[in-house]
């Protein structure tokens, strides 16, 4: 027990950074204990925000459920930059080549900016129409789109938070990325209910106060990862005159990330469209879905926790030039991910309702809340290996291979399969939960058997 407590601290404090050599079992618990709790603070955003927002309105939570359900697409380029950043950054540390690293990194935030502000300006200046093409009321327009204009304003801190954890883990500094999270979270959760409610001189400003704490939480995470990194961490080495344009490691960068946001903006767009047709059936189905979705949020963030720390350790090993060790870090990291997501989903299945009521005691939402959490803990096991095997072919550099997986399982199947069950079946909302179960078990399936046939160990970054 001792010993334990001994690795979960030096995992705690990143006493690490190289992970091709040595025990795969300790690198993998090294860089997932960060990972996982980095993954439960991104998550803690979603529920802080969701649990005082209840108290306003049911219309204020379905008008964050639809700003959320847009906001997807942020969110994916976010991700698919930061698949590109770990590859990049991880590849260039297993070679032991801290300055190109470090030049990764400063292209990185150069190219993270200039892409958040192309989507978010536009975002804030039609807010109010993304709600009205969402399906949004004009009472619930009125009333949210002031958080939707400053959500989609505060793009580059979003995009920034993402891309910086990426190039951290990418240098095995997962710890850093995981207090960045901390001091992001800690700003949120105290200030939410201060916007929101008012306090003192600070007046109550309802739902967009919600929007205010979160964009000052993640400023201060990412100034707080932007400064480590500038201080020439383990691994990597970043100057000033890195911030000069390069013309090369850009060129590369957006090779591989526009195969990761394109996978990850053909899952989440697919998403949109899940609560379009959702939309249909009355805002109390939206803030249902919506809270399920934020519940869910909760444990699939860490399960990405153990699927980013497989992410490095096949980047790191792929450019120390040890392609089996890269294999089997991928297998380990997916069973153990496996095993987490078994018990949370019997977990959920049996306690739905009453960790439902803990968000809102509305019995139509929580109706629609419970069947939503039921019918997706019935996937669990599936998406345990699908979320680990797609990230590990993403820290090989092969962003293009789950991109397809992803357009397969999301649009030829997913979206018409909710339609046709919700409406021309008359299944109704279970009919959409149904559908995503289904395809998200699908996706892990071919997932597995593209990885197994190895050709991602021959990828170049």
């Amino acid at each position: 027990m001792t010993k334990f407590f001994r690795l979960l601290l030096a995992a705690l404090r990143g006493s690490e950074g190289h992970y091709t050599s040595g025990s795969i079992n300790r690198a993998i618990f090294m860089l997932s204990v960060p990972m996982v709790l980095e993954m439960v603070m991104e998550s803690l955003f979603a529920i802080v925000d969701v649990f005082f927002v209840a108290k306003i309105s049911t219309e204020a939570v379905a008008a964050v459920g639809l700003t959320e359900s847009v906001l997807t697409i942020v969110y994916s380029v976010a991700i698919g930059l930061s698949t590109a950043a770990t590859a990049l950054v991880s590849r260039r540390v297993g070679e032991g080549n801290a300055r190109e690293a470090g030049k990764s990194v400063a292209q990185v935030i150069l190219v993270s900016v200039a892409v958040a502000l192309l989507i978010g300006i536009p975002g804030a200046v039609f807010a109010p129409d993304i709600l009205r093409a969402m399906g949004g009321d004009e009472h619930l327009i009125a009333s949210g789109s002031g958080f939707t204009r400053l959500i989609f304003a505060s793009s580059p801190v979003i995009v920034l938070l993402y891309t910086l954890s990426g190039c951290l883990r990418g240098a095995g500094d997962a710890s850093v990325a995981m207090r960045s999270l901390w001091i992001a979270n800690g700003f949120n959760i105290v200030l939410c209910p201060v916007f929101i409610f008012g306090w003192g001189p600070i007046p109550e400003m309802g739902v967009i106060g919600s929007a205010i704490a979160t964009t000052i939480g993640r400023s201060a995470g990412a100034s707080y990862q932007l400064f480590k990194l500038m201080q020439n961490g383990r691994g990597v080495q970043v100057d000033t005159a890195d911030f000069r344009r390069d013309t090369a490691i850009i060129r590369n960068l957006l090779g591989i990330a526009a195969g990761g946001t394109a996978q990850f903006l053909v899952g989440s767009a697919s998403w949109v469209f899940l609560t379009r047709i959702l939309s249909t059936f009355g805002s109390d189905v939206v803030a249902g879905y919506t809270i399920a979705i934020r519940i869910m949020i909760f444990t699939i963030m860490p399960s990405w926790g153990m699927a980013n720390a497989a992410a490095t350790l096949v980047g790191q090993n792929l450019g120390a030039r040890q392609p089996d060790r890269a294999e089997t870090s991928a297998w380990r990291a997916a069973f153990c991910n496996m095993l987490f997501l078994l018990s949370v989903g019997i977990l959920f299945y049996m306690g739905a309702a009453e960790i439902v009521s803990f968000f809102n005691r509305d019995p139509k939402v929580v109706d629609i809340a419970v069947q939503c959490l039921r019918i997706f803990c019935l996937g669990y096991v599936f998406f345990a290996y699908g979320m680990v095997i797609n990230q590990a072919l993403n820290g090989a550099g092969d962003t293009r291979t789950p991109t397809i997986i992803n357009v397969v399982c999301f649009w030829i199947i997913e979206v018409p399969l909710a339609y046709v069950l919700a409406n021309s079946l008359e299944w109704g909302p279970s009919g959409v939960f149904w559908s995503v179960a289904f395809s998200e078990s699908l996706l892990a399936v071919i997932a597995v058997l593209v990885f197994r046939r190895g050709r991602w160990k021959l990828v170049q970054v």
